[in-house]
């Protein structure tokens, strides 16, 4: 039972809702223009899901082995950090998730493109791979993107441009130009959660050598990015309104950034980086609780 509750931990199951995030959008935007096709949304959040949690194990690996993980870390401790998962233990979970990984990835891509739209169905694997390679590079290896302040850079890529808008394309196999807009705020959203989590370790990551952008631009400055990232996501979703709506209704999927709103008057007011600690899930589920917002209003009032 205890190993169980280690893997579980290791897992990072809280980190999900955040993950899938861009494929609900992505999805709404897909099932908007009557291409929804609920097999290949269930492989693409399952896909999605399986990219994480190898983060999730990676991230937990690299971290402990480079002794970022110590206990003058805040936050919940890791599995290696304490000691509930060998090395040995997580490398084979590492192993084992890219398996499903890959195997998931292969699934999603036949069931949207078959094998008569071959191009399609290659790039999408190179996709795929790329992915995999990013949920582990982001600290494991020597030269992890994760220590060089670039995490930032591919979560946006990963978790917004290529999570929303690639999963549209696995339903409608076009884009439309409007679709970058969620695509974008969805993205900024996400890399403000990997931004206050960088807020809350700073101290312990700049004594570790990671050298997020938080750490090379100060505390301070990091809250301003934090400030930025979020409002020009609202800013993508007023402009996607704009573009689509025909009344106030169609653009109510707004009113969800009520408590991104709430979330930034507090890191406004926070200046200890240990406050910061539970303001990661409220904004990591706001980001979600806005997806399926913008998943109901463009299906059920556009």
């Amino acid at each position: 039972m205890k190993t169980v509750k280690a893997w579980v931990s290791a897992a990072r199951l809280r980190t999900l809702p955040l993950s899938i995030s861009g494929i609900v959008v992505g999805a709404a935007l897909a099932t908007a223009k009557g291409a929804f096709d609920v097999t290949t949304f269930w492989l693409a959040i399952l896909t999605t899901i399986a990219f994480q949690v190898t983060s999730n194990f990676a991230n937990d690996y690299g971290d402990g082995i480079k002794g970022t993980d110590a206990n003058d870390r805040i936050g919940p401790m890791r599995a290696l950090q304490s000691g509930n998962l060998t090395k040995n233990q997580l490398f084979r979970g590492i192993l084992l998730s890219i398996s499903v990984s890959v195997l998931l990835t292969v699934a999603v891509v036949i069931q949207a493109f078959g094998m008569q739209q071959l191009k399609l169905l290659i790039l999408f694997l190179l996709f795929g791979g790329f992915s995999i390679w990013a949920a582990i590079k982001y600290t494991m290896g020597d030269t992890p993107y994760g220590y060089q302040g670039l995490g930032d850079v591919f979560v946006f890529l990963f978790f917004g441009l290529l999570g929303v808008m690639g999963t549209t394309f696995l339903f409608t196999k076009h884009l439309e130009v409007l679709d970058v807009f969620p695509a974008i705020g969805v993205g900024l959203l996400c890399v403000g959660v990997l931004n206050l989590n960088n807020l809350r370790d700073m101290e312990s990551d700049k004594r570790h050598g990671k050298r997020t952008l938080v750490v090379k631009m100060g505390f301070a400055a990091g809250k301003k990015y934090h400030y930025c990232l979020l409002g020009f996501s609202a800013v993508s979703f007023i402009v996607y309104a704009i573009g689509t709506a025909k009344d106030i209704w169609d653009a109510s999927y707004l009113i969800a950034f009520t408590p991104i709103l709430w979330h930034l008057a507090t890191v406004v007011k926070t200046n200890d980086p240990r406050l910061l600690d539970k303001e990661l899930k409220k904004l990591a589920l706001s980001t979600f609780f806005l997806a399926l917002t913008f998943y109901i209003t463009l299906n059920y009032f556009l």
